[in-house]
């Protein structure tokens, strides 16, 4: 059975992901920031809620670098963790 069954003439035209694909960090720009980052993980049972600042620490440095797309860190979930605010919600 022939895989170039063809039911119209488009072609698929592939794309990158949206989310998810970066360049790898060969020169270990980042390096002692995932180091850290596994560290307090093996540390905390992979636990990664214990481990967000250290997350957040390495992304900048990933974003900084131009090694992934910039991105707001509320958009990445670290919201509560920016210039001071609360890392636990307050209670009403």
């Amino acid at each position: 059975m022939s895989t170039a069954m063809n039911f119209g003439s488009k072609s698929f035209q592939p794309r990158p992901p949206d989310k998810g694909s970066f360049p790898l960090d060969h020169f270990g720009e980042c390096k002692s920031f995932k180091e850290k980052f596994m560290k307090c993980l093996r540390d905390n049972n992979f636990e990664n809620a214990l481990c967000r600042n250290e997350s957040k620490e390495y992304l900048e440095c990933r974003m900084e670098r131009q090694l992934m797309a910039p991105e707001p860190l509320e958009k990445l979930g670290f919201g509560d963790l920016i210039d001071g605010k609360s890392e636990t919600k307050s209670e009403p």
